[in-house]
């Protein structure tokens, strides 16, 4: 199926990082990604390891978006989200993470989720899918596959020790949150783009995106996926609301 190119806005491509331990989906994906105007790849990695060593601030080239297989050897691709997520500094400020699973691995993805991944992708996704899902977590506007990322996290509800405290950091987050930011949060976590928030509102797009803005810094969640997790964590959302 013929892949379709957006037009050219004079901007520079996102940069992508493949660490994938088979050498024969990274060339695929290459291909791929390569064809479109908007995107290049820059990086490749055959284990979380060397990714880790490779996407080290100031060490290779500067990436935006890394596609993380899960099972690799050396270091799985959890581990490594991890590592790469918490070298992020001010100056070099760490790459989105998106990682590469099948819906039968959902407590591996909720994992990654946790360890800071901005969100996941099937290996057996259209390669439009892939590509959309690249530039999506690279502007930050939306989590990828709204219905399907829901599904996803609701498993992080039952990793939860029924007796969760309800006081900490993340509670305390969500309190400082207004009427109308805990509405938007919430339409979040129901999978609801920023356009589909808006007509639930009955406020412009413009709006939403601002109140989303604030609902991050409050937060302090790198995107959208980190803040559902922790409106999922902290009770605000319940599995099937």
């Amino acid at each position: 199926m013929p892949v379709s190119q957006p037009p050219a806005d004079g901007l520079p491509p996102v940069r992508v990082a493949l660490v994938d331990d088979q050498a024969l989906v990274r060339a695929g994906f290459r291909m791929v990604i390569d064809s479109q105007p908007d995107l290049t790849v820059v990086l490749e990695a055959g284990d979380g390891a060397q990714a880790v060593r490779a996407l080290a601030p100031g060490t290779g080239p500067a990436v935006d978006v890394v596609l993380m297989d899960v099972r690799m050897p050396v270091l799985d691709g959890i581990a490594a989200t991890a590592q790469v997520v918490a070298a992020g500094t001010e100056a070099h400020p760490a790459p989105r993470v998106v990682v590469l699973t099948t819906f039968d691995l959902d407590e591996y993805v909720v994992a990654a989720i946790r360890a800071g991944a901005s969100g996941f992708l099937l290996k057996d996704a259209p390669p439009e899918v892939m590509l959309d899902a690249i530039r999506t977590v690279h502007h930050g506007d939306a989590v990828i596959a709204p219905s399907s990322t829901r599904r996803l996290l609701e498993h992080l509800v039952h990793a939860l020790p029924e007796d969760a405290p309800e006081a900490g950091p993340a509670h305390a987050a969500v309190g400082t949150l207004t009427d109308r930011e805990r509405e938007v949060l919430v339409l979040m976590a129901r999978g609801r783009s920023n356009t589909e928030i808006g007509q639930d509102l009955f406020v412009a797009e413009a709006t939403v995106k601002t109140h989303v803005g604030r609902v991050l810094a409050k937060l302090g969640a790198r995107d959208r996926v980190q803040a559902v997790v922790t409106a999922y964590e902290t009770g605000l959302v319940r599995p099937g609301s």
